[in-house]
């Protein structure tokens, strides 16, 4: 087979079976190696940067990586601002940039740049296939890296895609997070039982329902706060699923919420800076000391299940109790009424991706009394067979 079906098929194998794309010539016997193999949907983007948007929301909501392929340096450019987003919230995504063929290289045509250069501005892994022969293990080399949580670029040039000699690739071993040590478990169950003023602070996979039922039940028992820092899959809170407050964006306000207390105990989450520096503010937000519970890339949820095991033994979560949604509200166009429009029109288990650090400030408690939001569970897969052709087509929407 030629590499590009090598790559494609290696890739479904892998479990990355969706390709968002915005592709060129240089990658057109990509484009052609669909057609060999079924397992991978490719969805065409007319830009760029919805074709990286859309491998990034993919990902998140699934669980697993989802790859994009963009036309040589330029068309990764025009990716580059959602490969960023996604590379602060460790989103698994696998970047395939078509590349000139290797002899073409040195007539410097118009579109020839720097490939390698621009990628590794997000990207924690970067490759430029050399050989048709090696491009599938190529290929599962990425796929390990951003199942590690990080953006993996593998740069392919369009002469090893369409020659002869590819061979199919097994998929490599996926490593679990590693535990946390339960030393540092009990030293914080003992931080919290001297009663200090406390605060959780949640990200990553701490907010999984799993995840955040531990940290509902160990802020029950403490009196400790719970805060997250960045929603990267699920809510700030639903019916049934305890609620936690978000922290805010504007500095101030963010300094204003932390005010009064002791120590902050990180789980998932980076201790907390301004987006910007201002005159007179503090860029370091952290009011005292940390600690870290658990690191982005440890098993988060396991750690606050055990502390809450620790400090919260019998005590059950907090849930958010069902209400009404707020009304959609007639006439002008304001924050508060296009939150409550957007809770009171949500259908069940629907995906919200909020993406608006101002105008969105009214929207978490507004979602408090929508319909329950998709679990958006990293070990649930978002299959493309579902119970009836409507589940179907929700599914395979990021």
């Amino acid at each position: 087979m030629i590499g590009a079906q090598a790559l494609v098929a290696s890739l479904a194998g892998a479990g990355v079976d969706v390709c968002f794309m915005n592709p060129g010539t240089s990658e057109m016997h990509f484009v052609s190696a669909l057609d060999s193999v079924p397992a991978m949907r490719g969805v065409l983007a007319l830009f760029e940067g919805v074709a990286t948007g859309a491998a990034d929301g993919y990902a998140r909501m699934a669980g697993r990586p989802a790859a994009v392929l963009l036309h040589l340096g330029p068309g990764l450019a025009n990716g580059l601002a959602n490969l960023h987003n996604a590379r602060r919230a460790r989103t698994p995504v696998v970047v395939i940039v078509g590349a000139h063929a290797t002899g073409h290289v040195r007539y410097d045509a118009p579109l020839q740049s720097d490939i390698e250069s621009l990628a590794r501005t997000v990207s924690g892994w970067v490759h430029t296939s050399g050989t048709t022969r090696d491009l599938a293990q190529d290929a599962m080399r990425a796929v390990a890296a951003a199942r590690a949580g990080q953006i993996a670029t593998l740069v392919l040039p369009a002469d090893v895609s369409w020659s002869d000699g590819g061979a199919l690739a097994p998929a490599r071993a996926t490593p679990h997070p590693s535990v946390v040590d339960h030393g540092q478990v009990s030293t914080i169950a003992r931080l919290l039982a001297a009663g200090p003023a406390a605060m959780l602070l949640l990200g990553g996979t701490a907010l999984t329902e799993r995840g955040l039922r531990a940290a509902s039940r160990i802020s029950a028992a403490t009196g400790s706060g719970c805060s997250p820092r960045r929603s990267r899959r699920g809510w700030s809170a639903a019916p049934g699923v305890p609620g936690v407050g978000r922290l805010a964006y504007l500095a101030e306000l963010a300094e204003a919420q932390l005010a009064g207390l002791d120590h902050l105990i990180l789980a998932g989450a980076r201790s907390p800076v301004s987006f910007f520096a201002y005159p007179g503010r503090a860029s370091d937000l952290a009011p005292g000391p940390v600690t870290v519970l658990a690191e982005p890339d440890q098993d988060v949820e396991a750690a606050l299940g055990a502390l809450a095991d620790e400090v919260a033994a019998a005590v059950a979560p907090v849930l958010t109790p069902a209400a009404a949604p707020p009304p959609a509200e007639p006439g002008p166009l304001t924050a508060v009424s296009l939150a409550n429009t957007v809770a009171a029109s949500l259908p069940e288990h629907a995906i919200v991706a909020d993406e608006a650090n101002t105008s969105g400030f009214a929207l978490p408690m507004a979602l408090a009394a929508a319909p329950r939001q998709h679990p958006a569970d990293p070990h649930r897969r978002l299959d493309r067979a579902g119970p009836s052709g409507r589940d179907r087509r929700r599914h395979r929407r990021p």
